[in-house]
């Protein structure tokens, strides 16, 4: 199969620890593993992340660095947190799958200048801030911040997706078989000129797993794997007995109840996917990618109502029998959390 793997930016850098080097360097080592068993089970392979404590981290350096007389645009952070977290995984992966060539891209993605959401900021970037520290922000720097928790987090605009511009070099490389690294952060926020054409960066953070899904379906992946810090989506979030869901279609995915700022654009984005290809779309835990396509952990999302195959057109390429392989483990349904 050709699978599109979407990485969460907090199961990189988790809530709460230190930005180090260090701690990021542990959960890529981790995720590397997990994608590598993607590849060795002989599916080729998209890999797109997060970047939301990222690219908040370098907005505050930038904010408050004295050599600069204006903090960089969020794009061009945007490209540096995917050269960053790119070659952190190309790294991982050309270790754990040597002779294997893997490609790490800085790509762009296009939005429409006229999206609403550059008037109505919703994408959480950066670290979590008291109340008195996110007033004091928003009257000194411009910053708008809303509720994460019992805390605030900056919001920044995140527009739709329309295109990602380097989908023909990543069919080049896979025709290779090189396993791809791009979209990182959702890619970098471009628009076009409607009268000349050219494209210039704007401030914005493209929802990383809408771009995920929008490349699934330019590059006519077979699934959509949505990676994350949890094993399922739990239906009665947020109460003392939440329920994983292990298959669902896209209409009860999207009748649940899920924090807009984490859960809720990995589920929209993997119903998305599933109607409009009939490919599968399955959100689960970061540490078993392989065990999520095959469906011993994570949720599994179908057009079809029955579960089944896929509901819209033929698999595009051979699809290895769902065989649990060594090492494959079964869900584990007691994680509560939902975070991107």
């Amino acid at each position: 199969m050709r699978i599109v793997a979407a990485l969460g930016g907090n199961a990189l850098l988790q809530r709460g620890e230190h930005p180090d080097a260090e701690v990021q360097l542990h959960h890529v080592h981790q995720a590397a593993r997990s994608l590598a068993e993607l590849v060795e089970a002989g599916h080729e392979v998209v890999i797109t992340h997060g970047n939301g404590p990222q690219i908040g981290l370098l907005a505050v350096e930038s904010e408050t660095d004295p050599a600069l007389t204006a903090p960089y645009p969020l794009d061009v952070l945007g490209a540096q947190t995917q050269g960053m977290i790119g070659t952190l995984l190309a790294r991982e992966l050309m270790n754990r799958l040597p002779g294997r060539e893997v490609a790490a891209l800085v790509t762009h993605t296009e939005v429409d200048p006229g999206d609403p959401a550059f008037t109505h900021p919703t994408k959480f970037i950066g670290q979590r801030l008291g109340e008195r520290q996110a007033r004091t922000l928003e009257r000194e720097r411009g910053w708008t911040t809303a509720p994460d928790g019992a805390d605030r987090r900056r919001v920044v605009p995140s527009p739709e997706p329309r295109a990602v511009l380097e989908v023909p070099l990543v069919r080049r490389l896979l025709a290779g078989g090189a396993v791809v690294i791009c979209g990182g952060g959702g890619g970098v926020p471009v628009i076009r000129d409607r009268d000349t054409g050219l494209l210039r960066g704007t401030e914005a953070v493209v929802d990383k797993d809408r771009t995920a899904a929008l490349l699934a379906e330019q590059l006519d992946a077979d699934a959509l794997l949505i990676l994350t810090d949890v094993t399922h989506v739990f239906t009665r979030y947020g109460t003392a007995h939440p329920g994983p869901l292990v298959t669902a279609t896209p209409e009860r995915l999207r009748a649940l109840d899920l924090p807009e700022g984490s859960m809720r654009p990995k589920t929209e984005a993997a119903a998305a996917f599933a109607e409009r290809t009939g490919g599968l779309a399955a959100i689960g835990p970061l540490d078993n990618a392989l065990g999520t396509v095959l469906g011993t952990t994570g949720t599994a999302v179908r057009a079809a109502p029955d579960g089944g195959e896929k509901g819209q057109g033929p698999c595009r390429r051979d699809v290895r029998p769902a065989t649990v392989p060594p090492g494959a483990r079964p869900s584990d349904t007691t994680s509560e959390r939902q975070d991107s």
